[in-house]
């Protein structure tokens, strides 16, 4: 992998993470479009550890959120107390929402690994996506709050975030569907959404973190891997400024059509080749 080419893998990674329009589908995709020949073995570490970049992107913007949130857990676990301030459940739910996808994750590895070196099946979950974000907002009543979640809430959304593991299946896409579903609002779903990401990436990049570390090439391909992670993270926060500004004023349908535009073009384009 080149310089350039993680620069360009980067960006697309930034933006693509927190919209929903599935990063690891476009990881997986503009490379398969572009016919640009990475080893198997390094583009699947690469598009795991990029999304560190992201991760760093969604620290740094709720940092606030996060010490409040680490603080009223730490506070109500001393005063034996730890469901009574607002932050720490919240503290409690992400830890819950987070369970579904790490089990899911850690029985299918290999499968998942598997999906992201097929362009066919990408195509077809990006249909998923936008089946999801269509469904969120036919069905969605957008009343509820982040204070109003409850332990179940946690759950479901939770399972949502566990089918986005296959490339294709936004991760928030999925999350926020999940969200609306449960009768939040589209802002407050998308906050959940990305303060829920932050445990699986950390899990996810900690696992690829050990698999670039067995590679052979790891002093060549370790600086791809930071430009990457550097141009993933301003692009990403960057990406979620916009993202919960947009959301307080439109739907998902515009996402919709763009992933199932892509979809068919993947699938006609992966027709083509044979």
């Amino acid at each position: 992998m080149s310089i350039i080419q993680s620069i360009v893998l980067g960006i697309v990674q930034g933006l693509t993470e927190f919209l929903p329009v599935s990063s690891s589908a476009h990881l997986v995709l503009v490379p398969y479009w572009l016919n640009w020949q990475i080893p198997a073995e390094e583009s699947f570490i690469f598009n795991v550890l990029v999304q560190l970049g992201t991760l760093a992107a969604v620290i740094i913007y709720f940092w606030k959120d996060l010490v409040a949130i680490i603080g009223a857990v730490i506070k109500g676990l001393f005063a034996g107390k730890p469901f009574v301030d607002p932050s720490a459940r919240l503290g409690w739910w992400i830890v819950l929402g987070t369970i579904p996808a790490a089990i899911f994750g850690i029985l299918i590895k290999d499968q998942v690994e598997a999906a992201f070196a097929s362009p066919l099946l990408t195509g077809v979950f990006l249909l998923v996506t936008a089946f999801l974000l269509i469904l969120s907002e036919w069905i969605g009543k957008r009343q509820k709050t982040l204070q109003d979640m409850t332990w179940l809430d946690a759950l479901i959304i939770g399972g949502f975030q566990a089918i986005s593991i296959f490339p294709g299946i936004s991760r928030s896409g999925a999350t926020i569907t999940g969200g609306m579903l449960r009768k939040f609002t589209r802002p407050e779903a998308a906050r959940f959404s990305f303060l829920l990401s932050i445990p699986i990436m950390l899990g996810a990049g900690g696992v690829a973190a050990t698999d670039l570390l067995g590679l052979p090439t790891l002093s060549s391909f370790l600086p791809t891997v930071l430009v990457g992670f550097l141009v993933a993270g301003v692009v990403g926060y960057l990406s979620i400024r916009w993202l919960l500004h947009y959301l307080t004023q439109h739907t998902f349908y515009g996402f919709a059509i763009y992933c199932i535009l892509v979809g068919v073009i993947t699938l006609l384009v992966n027709a083509i080749r044979g």
